[in-house]
């Protein structure tokens, strides 16, 4: 009996053909598939990073909302929260004013202590409308102005041809604003056109 040929190794060639089948028959994927699967995960991994920033944008956008809303809240409560207390103050200042006018004109030859008084009642007032002025309380006349709702409180209404209508003729205070708001409006009494003899019911009627 002849011994068997012996037979030689597979070349690599011939053992790189194999292996696809070896494992299972299925083919290696190409560079076209791999560079088309790459570019895919590039551009899922691009449109979630350009999510994530717009999403941080927004969040940043409300942020900045957030401390604007808070700073103008805090900013109006300095400038509000003594309003009541702002009220009262004026309403002092008003009592000076009504003490000044409660005084007679000067005159001539008045006893000195008339002189001395209203002077002390003129320096208390001017100085104590300046602190309030320094703290953003400031008074408006009314008197010979337009009438403004949003200033003054009408309390009645006067015929007379000496002023145009809607004309503030008397004022029984001032209007007083802090730090632009009103705080409490001027009473006032506006002028009104004087009716007509024709449209003045006779005393038949």
């Amino acid at each position: 009996m002849s011994d068997p040929t012996p037979t030689s190794p597979p070349s690599p060639e011939t053992a790189s053909a194999l292996e696809p089948e070896a494992a299972g028959g299925e083919a290696a994927p190409s560079t076209e598939e791999v560079m088309q699967k790459a570019a895919e995960r590039i551009a899922a991994l691009e449109k979630e990073g350009q999510e994530l920033k717009e999403k941080w944008l927004r969040a940043e956008a409300e942020l900045a909302n957030v401390r604007a809303r808070a700073k103008r809240e805090v900013e109006e409560a300095r400038l509000y929260a003594l309003q009541k207390f702002a009220a009262d103050l004026v309403e002092t200042a008003e009592n000076i004013r009504r003490g000044l006018a409660s005084l007679p004109a000067p005159e001539p030859g008045e006893p000195e202590i008339i002189t001395r008084m209203r002077e002390g009642f003129a320096g208390i007032e001017r100085s104590f409308l300046a602190t309030l002025e320094k703290h953003g309380i400031r008074g408006e006349e009314a008197l010979g102005a337009p009438f403004d709702p949003h200033l003054h409180e009408a309390m009645a209404e006067q015929e007379t041809a000496e002023h145009p209508p809607g004309t503030v003729v008397q004022a029984w205070s001032r209007a007083w604003l802090l730090n632009g708001r009103l705080i409490k409006p001027a009473m006032v009494v506006v002028a009104k056109a004087p009716a007509s003899s024709s449209s003045t019911p006779s005393a038949k009627e």
